[in-house]
């Protein structure tokens, strides 16, 4: 693996691992480019909801300074990123784009685990409402591709994270499919790269969907390898990485070995 551009820290609660050793890691698997991408915090708001698997706001400032005096101590041996993970809805993106300008990222990977913003009506979120969670309600399916397709043409976006995370357990498998589509279209005509991820396909989770990458291979659209690592050890896992590639060639898509990354605010 020359590039991982998904990496998480300790401190979005649900990781594990100090920072440097992410970086070891890397270097003693020789990738080239290691990004970290941990879920950006939501922007402050007003009833004081703190979300329970982000980084809070005011850890911003020394999860750039601990990853950047990094970049600088291994600038010999690897090429060192610090971005973030984010979702996209409409009715907070506002609000998001104006924190994180204060706090520029070197770039921004879309990962939408909600269908929609987490904390609705003062309900907190958890697991079970993530867009991961199997539900046979086909009326979540387009509202999700409308959301990552939305994000896609803002430009502000390297690449899409687990494109294919919605469960949808329902028989309509086909309009699934149709709406994954336009997902996988929107990569082509925006040019953001969809991510394989690796965590899921490591804890055999309900992604990476071999049908959805089947479309994307038969779409041309090709897809660049994200560990999403949420401890040190996944960090360019070989076994991981070998089972991905074949999968992905049995698929016919084409491979990213590195993304270009986009800085979202000049």
């Amino acid at each position: 693996m020359i590039a991982n551009y998904h990496t998480h820290t300790f401190r979005c609660n649900h990781a594990s691992g100090k920072d440097e050793e992410y970086v070891l890691k890397a270097i003693a698997e020789n990738v080239k480019i290691l990004g970290f991408s941990d879920h950006a915090p939501n922007a402050p708001r007003k009833d004081g909801y703190l979300s329970y698997y982000k980084m809070r706001p005011e850890e911003t400032e020394e999860y750039y300074s601990s990853i950047r005096a990094l970049g600088k101590k291994y600038s010999n041996e690897i090429e060192i990123h610090v971005g973030f993970e984010t979702e996209f809805f409409s009715s907070t993106w506002n609000d998001e784009v104006e924190f994180l300008k204060k706090h520029p990222p070197e770039y921004l990977i879309l990962g939408q685990h909600y269908v929609d913003f987490e904390h609705l009506n003062g309900k907190q979120g958890n697991h079970s409402d993530t867009a991961s969670s199997p539900c046979d309600d086909k009326t979540r399916i387009k509202p999700f591709a409308d959301a990552v397709i939305e994000a896609m043409s803002t430009g502000l976006f390297s690449c899409v994270a687990h494109p294919d995370v919605l469960t949808y357990t329902g028989e309509d498998q086909d309009y699934y499919l149709s709406e994954m589509a336009r997902i996988i279209e929107a990569s082509k005509k925006y040019g953001v790269p969809l991510e394989y991820n690796l965590l899921g396909q490591s804890a055999k989770r309900q992604y990476p969907r071999r049908d959805f990458w089947k479309l994307a291979g038969e779409m041309g659209v090709p897809a660049v390898i994200g560990c999403d690592a949420h401890n040190p050890e996944r960090v360019a896992d070989k076994d991981e990485i070998a089972e991905a590639r074949k999968i992905l060639s049995e698929c016919k898509v084409k491979i990213l070995e590195t993304i270009e990354l986009i800085k979202p605010f000049k």
